[in-house]
């Protein structure tokens, strides 16, 4: 059998994570069995649908490293062939044109509200008898949903879910303007991609009985369904647009690595033994929905943080250093060409106990901004004998042909044995000096990472 997965976002808004890994399940699953992935975009809702938040769509999924097959499939594109299932439905029966007025629906759900029962529609026009057609009213084809007994889905996460047919209510699948709604477009769209696997969200679940029920009476083979838990907050509520660290992009502001993130969705209620670092294509490899687990999982900022730190550490530090400069011009001030050998020359130790590339272009800022302004309660430290220290060592700075850290430290040794004082005593004030803070990278690596130049220019500010 062939292996053809989807996944088919609105763009209504930004993609969701929870989207995301959506896609990345749906992805790897079609690669690992050597089918096709394809991106479909629901446009068909014209109101809410916006050009930009199709872009965010493509390029967040671009930029997790989940590529589709082929151009993305356009929902509104096959309109027609949407409205002709329509009218095939209700010329075999399984449909019914329905006339009930706005103000009917709106009194219909106002009663089930105060009861404190479900909405499902009445019924009034499934089989009408002695009921007037309204001249004023353009019907809405409603789905025939069965009425009585059971359905089954054999769900590939879930296990057997069965359900009564009598809380599906008979379903709008074309409206008053002929436009069809998400369950008609749903199914005839990945009956005519030949979807083979949905992997979607659990809150999906009663619109897969829904169209199930339109396949069966299409007589379209029906694919295989997994429904996935959904993402929940750190709050432990269900994940929504409007909270934090809800969409790829507030993860790319503060500089979260794709393949961290990618790797953190894949591990996110799915598990394969005890591993927990997973290359690209060992992620391929190894995926099955056997490994999906049937409770939601919780979004945990800390462990994404922690693999984060992981590949920054681990990363090629010339691909690293493209995404620090790709980092900045985004969402910073970009490198300077005349800074970007300093930064690449010095990012092994820029990156350490760094969680994010934010981190590492903090660290570099003493590096990046010529003009240091002095911590406010660091001056305080820079008493006469520490400017002592650090005359002193410009004194034979200047005079060095030849700069090393072997160099460094014999010139270092000797301020402490000469001013009888320690490490930090000598370390401190040049750091100060030369990053405008006590706290930061050892001395060596800063003296090392500035040119001979730029030292002496900072120390010599130093009264």
């Amino acid at each position: 059998m062939a292996f053809i997965c989807r996944f088919a976002p609105s763009p209504t808004g930004p993609l969701h994570i929870g989207g995301v890994r959506t896609a990345l399940f749906n992805w790897l699953l079609a690669k690992k069995n050597k089918g096709k992935f394809y991106l479909r975009i629901e446009d068909t809702d014209k109101e809410r649908s916006k050009e930009e938040f199709k872009k965010q769509i493509i390029q967040s999924l671009s930029w997790v490293g989940v590529k589709y097959d082929d151009n993305e499939f356009i929902q509104s594109k096959n309109i027609n062939k949407h409205q002709e299932v329509a009218k095939e439905l209700l010329e075999k029966g399984f449909a019914y044109k329905c006339y009930c007025s706005e103000e009917e629906i709106k009194e219909q759900k106002d009663k089930c509200k105060k009861q404190g029962i479900p909405y499902i529609y009445n019924r009034k026009w499934r089989d009408p008898k002695n009921i007037q057609i309204p001249k004023d009213i353009k019907p809405v084809i409603r789905f025939k949903s069965k009425i009585s007994g059971n359905s089954t889905i054999k769900d590939l996460v879930q296990g057997d879910i069965n359900v009564s047919n009598s809380i599906i209510e008979d379903f709008v699948i074309l409206r008053q303007d002929e436009s069809p709604t998400y369950q008609l477009c749903a199914t005839v769209d990945d009956h005519t991609m030949k979807v083979s696997h949905v992997i979607r969200g659990d809150d999906h679940k009663i619109n897969t009985f829904k169209q199930k029920q339109i396949y069966e009476a299409m007589k379209w083979n029906i694919p295989k369904f997994a429904h996935i838990p959904l993402i929940h907050s750190e709050k432990g509520s269900k994940l929504s647009k409007r909270d934090k660290s809800s969409t790829i992009d507030d993860y790319v502001k503060i500089g979260i690595l794709p393949d961290a993130l990618r790797n953190y969705l894949l591990r996110l209620g799915w598990a394969y033994k005890d591993k927990e670092i997973f290359t690209l294509e060992e992620s391929i490899q190894l995926f099955d929905l056997k490994g999906v687990g049937k409770s939601p999982s919780k979004l945990d900022m800390s462990r994404i943080l922690s693999l984060n730190e992981h590949y920054i550490k681990n990363m090629d530090e010339k691909i690293l250093f493209e995404f620090l400069k790709k980092y900045a011009q985004s969402f910073k001030k970009a490198i300077s060409s005349s800074k970007e050998e300093s930064i690449m020359k010095s990012i092994n130790f820029l990156k350490n106990k760094a969680k994010t590339l934010d981190d590492i272009y903090q660290n570099s800022q003493y590096i990046l901004n010529d003009d240091i302004k002095i911590v406010p309660e660091d001056i305080k430290l820079l008493d006469a004998n520490a400017k002592k220290i650090i005359t002193e060592f410009l004194e034979e700075f200047k005079n060095m042909k030849k700069i090393n850290k072997e160099i460094l430290e014999k010139l270092i040794n000797n301020l402490i044995g000469k001013h009888k004082t320690n490490f930090k005593g000598v370390g401190q004030p040049l750091r100060i000096a030369l990053i405008g803070c006590r706290f930061g990278p050892g001395i060596y690596n800063i003296i090392l990472s500035l040119t001979k130049d730029e030292v002496v220019k900072r120390i010599s500010k130093i009264n």
